[in-house]
């Protein structure tokens, strides 16, 4: 199955989540309870907001219970033999793979890596042509506020 691509967002919805990764919110859920490693932020309502690093390592969850086959038990003890990018400590990431295929190939074929660059390529020379266009406009606004002085 082809999953989309992952927004640049700070925080995801259980439902932008669920439609990220493929799977129904009460499945998320359930496995908040089964993986210690994922813990959205909850707030108003218990609402959860995921992080990106979250639905990298739900879709991880994901490969290898409905690809490679593993139980929960097996998925939950293949997550711990190999600290991994998604695996998150209170100070940030613990780090790439120690061994095996890198994280990207886990993820993300060429072609999809590819496009995936390609799209954060363009957002960040949006982002810098919208950063210089509001730069422009600041020191117009300061000019005219120090005229009025």
């Amino acid at each position: 199955m082809s999953l989309p691509l992952i927004p640049a967002k700070r925080y995801f919805t259980i439902g932008e989540v669920a439609q990220l990764c493929g799977v129904k919110p009460h499945v998320l859920r359930y496995w908040e309870q089964e993986f210690t490693q994922l813990r959205p932020m909850k707030r108003r309502g218990n609402r959860r907001y995921y992080q990106h690093h979250e639905v990298l390592m739900i879709r991880r969850i994901r490969d290898l219970l409905y690809d490679e086959g593993f139980t929960i038990s097996g998925a939950r003890n293949k997550l711990r033999e190999a600290p991994t990018l998604w695996q998150v400590q209170e100070g940030g990431y613990v780090g790439e793979m120690a061994e095996g295929p890198s994280f990207a190939a886990l993820h993300l074929s060429p072609e999809s890596a590819q496009v995936q660059a390609e799209q954060a390529e363009s957002q960040l020379l949006h982002l810098s042509s919208d950063m210089h266009t509001l730069h422009k406009e600041l020191c117009e606004i300061r000019a005219l506020l120090a005229g009025d002085s």
